[in-house]
This record gives C-alpha cells, sequence and structure tokens, in this order.
C-alpha cells in the first residue's frame, strides 16, 4: 500500500476581506479537489491569516505511479484557479 501526501502553499489572488470570505474560497477550492479527485483534502495550516492558506491532499493506492498521478491532478486543479497562486507545493509518495 502507499500513501501519497501533498501541500500546497497558496496565495489568495482575490484578496477576501474576511476570514468568512476567505474560509468560503476555501471551502469551495477544497470542494473542486475532491468533486474532481478521488482524495481527501483539508485546510492545514495559516487558518488566520487573510491572503494565505495551506491546503493538504491526501490518498491510497496499491501503485505508487496512481498515488503520483492524483496528488498531480490536484495540483492542476489548483493551478487552474485563477484566484489562488500555488507558492510552494511538496508531493510524496511513500510505502507503509
Amino acid at each position: 500500500m502507499y500513501v501519497g501526501v501533498a501541500r500546497f502553499d497558496l496565495h489568495l489572488v482575490s484578496k477576501p476581506g474576511s476570514l468568512k470570505e476567505k474560509r468560503a474560497l476555501v471551502r469551495r477550492l477544497r470542494d473542486r479537489i475532491r468533486s474532481r479527485v478521488e482524495v481527501a483534502a483539508a485546510e492545514v495550516d495559516a487558518q488566520d491569516l487573510h491572503h494565505r492558506a495551506v491546503l493538504g491532499v491526501a490518498c491510497v493506492s496499491a501503485d505508487p505511479g496512481v498515488a503520483r498521478s492524483l496528488l498531480e491532478a490536484a495540483e492542476r486543479v489548483l493551478d487552474s484557479e485563477p484566484r489562488v497562486e500555488v507558492l510552494e507545493r511538496e508531493l510524496e509518495v511513500e510505502a507503509w
């Protein structure tokens, strides 16, 4: 079994005016990733910052190539979103 984990540090280009607006934007991003790719996703850091967010994405697969392709698909979803800029990305797949 292989576990894939990704961490995406995001700059919110749309500049939400409040944490409530930020949470709504991050929720839409998270839900978009979940609906397009079979992965788990959550906001994992920078919850108190208006213009930053950190999303964690995880998956499990019997094949390491499949796990990596799922994480890369989640990355493409974020890259296609004009309201955010991905500042840093970390992808890792490990045998468990």
